[in-house]
């Protein structure tokens, strides 16, 4: 459980590092998201699970 609570400070402190570091960035990759399909959403998604998973898979092996 530890290892899972260590994991989410890790995400946090990645994805408040892209705001505090890029604000005007973020904003308007935030603002063109809504143009885009579900579809290349949603295999964004599934590319950053799968190597997320990849990632962790590497580390724990």
């Amino acid at each position: 459980m530890d290892d899972l609570w260590a994991a989410l400070g890790l995400v946090l402190v990645l994805e408040g590092a892209a705001y505090a570091l890029f604000p005007e960035r973020m904003i308007a990759f935030m603002r063109r998201m809504p143009e885009q399909s579900p579809a290349v959403l949603r295999v964004f998604g599934l590319t950053a699970v799968a190597v997320g998973w990849l990632i962790v898979w590497l580390v724990r092996h």
